[in-house]
C-alpha cells in the first residue's frame, strides 16, 4: 500500500468534511431537539431540523470552551460563549453534514469529551458523537423487524502471540435453524477505528436486518476485526505494513470462522469490504487472494483500474463484483487521481471489459460514515448473487 495514498486518506478524514459548504448564514429555526447520541437525559448537544448543532458545557471555572464541529472558529470548529448561569453555550454557523460525525471539546487548551453524548472509538481515541438526522436514514433505523446478533469472539493468533477480538454479525433465525449454511461478508473499518465501528457508527446489523426483512437480499454472516497489527500515528506511517494483518486475516480468523461458524466456506460464498485505510487494505488482500474472495468492495478506499485487470492473473474471471463507493463531496478538485485514477472512468472501462464493476456516489456527503451506511446498503444488495 502507498504511503501517499494512506495520507491522503488521512488528510481527507481530518478535513472539513464535517460541514456543508454552505457559507452565506441562514436564519436558524429554534426547532433543537436532543441528539439521538446523547446519554439518557442529557438535553444537549441539540439538533434542529436544518442540520445546525447546539452545544451547552458546564464548566463553570474555564476560560475558554470550543467545540470541533463547525466554521465558526479558528482552524474550524464553534467557540462557545459563557451564559448567565456559567455554562457555556453555541451553535455552529453553518449546518453539519447529514449523518454522523466525531467531535471533542477544547476546553482551555485540553482535550475532552462531551459529557452529555456517548463515545465512538475514531481517531484513535474515544470521541464524542453528534447525529444529524437523514432523509434516508430508514434503511438504518432501528425497526420492528426480527434482528439478528453481534457477538464478541476471542481468537488467538499464533503470527502476533496475541488474543485478537472479532465481532460477528448472525442474521435472524441463525440459531433456530441449525442446518443452514450462510456466505460470509469480513467488513474493515477505517484508519484510527476499531472492531467496533462498522455497529456503533455505521450501523451493520440494522442495515442487515432491514434488507433481510425487506426480502432485498440473502442472509448471510459479518466479521469485523481489528485492522491493524501495529499502533499508527500521524506521521508514522512509515513502519505500516499490511503483510502482518494479511497473515492474521488468511490464515488465522477466516479459519476460525469457517470452524465455528455454520459458513459457506467456498471463495464464492466470501466477500470483503472496508471503508478508506479498510478499502485500500481489502483491495491489497484480495487481489492477492483470489482464491479466497469473489466480492469486492471499496468504500472511500481507492478503485480498481484496468491496470489492476491485467496485472492480477484471474482477475476477470474470477471477481464477481468490484464495488467502488465515494461520497459526491470526495470526488471534486483533483482528489481521483490520488485515488488511482477517475473511478468512474476506471469503473466504465472494468464494464466494458466484461466485468462485473459498479460505481456507487453518495450525495451531499464527504468523508464519513453515511457515505458508508449507503455504500454498505448497495453493496449488500448485490453479494453473492451469482
Amino acid at each position: 500500500m502507498k504511503l501517499c495514498t494512506i495520507g491522503l486518506i488521512l488528510l481527507l478524514t481530518f478535513s472539513g468534511s464535517f460541514c456543508s459548504a454552505q457559507t452565506e448564514q441562514t436564519a436558524i429555526k429554534e426547532d433543537f431537539k436532543p441528539s439521538t447520541l446523547n446519554q439518557p437525559g442529557q438535553e444537549y448537544p441539540q439538533v434542529n431540523s436544518q442540520g445546525y448543532a447546539r452545544f451547552r458545557i458546564l464548566a463553570p471555572e474555564a476560560q475558554s470552551v470550543k467545540v470541533t464541529l463547525g466554521l465558526g472558529g479558528p482552524r474550524g470548529g464553534t467557540i462557545l460563549t459563557r451564559a448567565a448561569d456559567s455554562s457555556w453555550m453555541g451553535t455552529t454557523a453553518v449546518p453539519l453534514d447529514k449523518g454522523f460525525h466525531y467531535y471533542h471539546l477544547i476546553v482551555d487548551g485540553g482535550v475532552f469529551n462531551d459529557p452529555g453524548t456517548l463515545n465512538f472509538y475514531g481517531s484513535t481515541r474515544w470521541e464524542s458523537g453528534i447525529e444529524i438526522p437523514a432523509p434516508d436514514q430508514d434503511f438504518y433505523v432501528l425497526k420492528d423487524v426480527p434482528h439478528g446478533k453481534v457477538e464478541q469472539i476471542l481468537f488467538f493468533s499464533k503470527s502476533t502471540d496475541t488474543t485478537r477480538r472479532a465481532f460477528v454479525y448472525t442474521p435472524p433465525n441463525y440459531d433456530k435453524d441449525q442446518t443452514t449454511r450462510y456466505p460470509v461478508l469480513y467488513l474493515h473499518h477505517g484508519w484510527g477505528e476499531d472492531e467496533t465501528a462498522w455497529t456503533n457508527q455505521g450501523h451493520a446489523n440494522l442495515i442487515m436486518d432491514n434488507l433481510i426483512a425487506e426480502g432485498k437480499i440473502k442472509p448471510f454472516i459479518i466479521v469485523m476485526t481489528y485492522g491493524m497489527t501495529n499502533d499508527v500515528r500521524i506521521g508514522g506511517l512509515r513502519n505500516f505494513s499490511i503483510t502482518p494483518f494479511e497473515t492474521v486475516l488468511i490464515d488465522e480468523l477466516i479459519p476460525y470462522i469457517d470452524d465455528n461458524f455454520r459458513t459457506l466456506s467456498d471463495r464464492d460464498h466470501r466477500a470483503m469490504a472496508g471503508l478508506s485505510m479498510g478499502g485500500m487494505e481489502t483491495k491489497t488482500i484480495t487481489l492477492a487472494n483470489l482464491d479466497k474472495f469473489a466480492y469486492i468492495g471499496l468504500f472511500s478506499g481507492g478503485t480498481f483500474s484496468m491496470e489492476d485487470v491485467n496485472k492480477t492473473p484471474g482477475f476477470k474471471e474470477k471477481v464477481k463484483l468490484a464495488f467502488v463507493s465515494f461520497g459526491s463531496r470526495e470526488l471534486g478538485g483533483n482528489r481521483p487521481s490520488f485515488f488511482g485514477g477517475d473511478p468512474k472512468a476506471n469503473a466504465d472501462s472494468l464494464k466494458e471489459a466484461g466485468i462485473n464493476s459498479v460505481f456507487f456516489v453518495s450525495p451531499e456527503t464527504a468523508h464519513e460514515f453515511l457515505s458508508w451506511r449507503r455504500s454498505l446498503h448497495e453493496f449488500a444488495q448485490l453479494l453473492f448473487k451469482q
